[in-house]
């Protein structure tokens, strides 16, 4: 029934919303009655998708380069009418031991997802200054706690927190709410990094999940355990909350 949708109505921003996490969150955005505009550097062609009571529409979009952001933003603000909701879910993850990561592959982990979050974020407030919103980045447990074998990443995300916490603190007197989600889930990105790992890295790996995620011992599906959450931080019911760290990860995390 239409009553039982959230988000009727909601103009929405998800960048990396061409496949994995952003995919599954476009889709529950759209079941919800939102309007959604899915900014990704794999579109290459603009498309309409109607799914449900909501409707979405992919933009190719490079999170890094500040001109390719304003210039979606501004379209995507146009076509919706405003903004209320930004999910920066766009990055990268590279697999590298520190000691053998290139100053070219630092730099662009980076400069996807520091910069990235830095540019869609300010593009966002610009939009929301006046009205309130809220933004949604998308952080990681690696950036808490690191990660083997993906020190830049880990970094980056790091800084990804601090930032999110510090914008919360001054757009908060706007109405604007910024939270981090830190997800634990099975993504086309996490087969790479399985595929890129060998049978004895493979069998370490998965051991260390069994005993590291108390609720099933591996990662988690998006759509199922993840977009819901998405949802209720996209709506009204999130307006009191901010600057937080939210892991939907089967307990892996476990903030205190």
């Amino acid at each position: 029934m239409a009553t039982d949708r959230q988000l009727v109505g909601k103009k929405i921003i998800v960048t990396g919303g061409a496949r994995g996490i952003g995919a599954a969150v476009v889709s529950a955005y759209v079941e919800q009655g939102a309007h959604v505009i899915s900014l990704d550097i794999g579109n290459r062609v603009d498309v309409e998708d109607e799914q449900g009571p909501g409707w979405a529409f992919h933009r190719h979009c490079d999170i890094a380069q500040s001109r390719s952001v304003d210039e979606a933003f501004a379209w995507a603000a146009e076509r919706l009418g405003g903004l209320d909701v930004l999910v920066h879910a766009a990055g990268i993850a590279p697999n590298a031991m520190a000691q053998d990561i290139e100053l070219d592959q630092w730099e662009q982990v980076f400069a996807v997802n520091a910069r990235g979050t830095f540019l869609t974020n300010r593009a966002a407030h610009a939009l929301m200054k006046e009205s309130g919103g809220r933004i949604i980045n998308f952080a990681s447990a690696a950036g808490v706690i690191g990660q083997p074998g993906k020190a830049h990443y880990a970094a980056s995300k790091g800084a990804v927190l601090a930032w999110t916490r510090t914008v919360a603190r001054e757009w908060g007197p706007l109405g604007i709410t910024v939270n981090a989600i830190a997800p634990a889930m099975w993504t086309p990105m996490y087969d790479a990094t399985r595929a890129s790992m060998n049978p004895e890295q493979l069998q370490h790996h998965d051991a260390f999940m069994a005993t590291h995620i108390p609720l099933g011992g591996r990662l988690g599906d998006a759509r199922k355990d993840l977009a819901p959450m998405l949802v209720f931080l996209a709506g009204d019911g999130s307006r009191f909350i901010t600057g937080q760290t939210l892991p939907v990860d089967g307990g892996m995390l476990m903030l205190s």
